[in-house]
């Protein structure tokens, strides 16, 4: 009971306390620099990992010592990264293109209503 009482008075702290989100303005422009800011961030981070498994593929190509079973997984790593920097890049490519065919089809957009 002491539970109930405790949450039921936290909840209505809460619910007086936070102030309303109802009133915000519908700037779309706003979303569409935050949508451009996480895919710029993930795509950076995406190409990053890529470059990792180059370097760790490329790594074992040299350390392979003439082992046919290492010198393949190191050519798979390569390959493989390769495959998912390209299909990164892409996509990257093909937001922005997008974005632009979007943005000039729709125009700019309102502001402040």
């Amino acid at each position: 009971m002491k539970k109930l009482i405790y949450l039921s008075s936290l909840l209505l702290t809460m619910l007086i306390a936070v102030t309303p989100v109802y009133a915000a303005s519908a700037d779309v422009t706003k979303i569409q620099t935050f949508i451009e800011s996480i895919t710029g961030i993930l795509t950076t981070l995406a190409s990053a990992v890529a470059i990792g498994f180059f370097v760790w593929g490329g790594f074992g190509y040299i350390t392979s010592s003439g082992n046919p079973e290492h010198l393949d997984r190191s050519k798979k790593t390569l390959l493989y990264s390769a495959i998912g920097l390209a299909i990164v890049l892409g996509a990257f490519m093909l937001s922005n293109i997008v974005t632009q065919v979007a943005t000039s089809a729709f125009g700019a957009a309102p502001t402040g209503q």
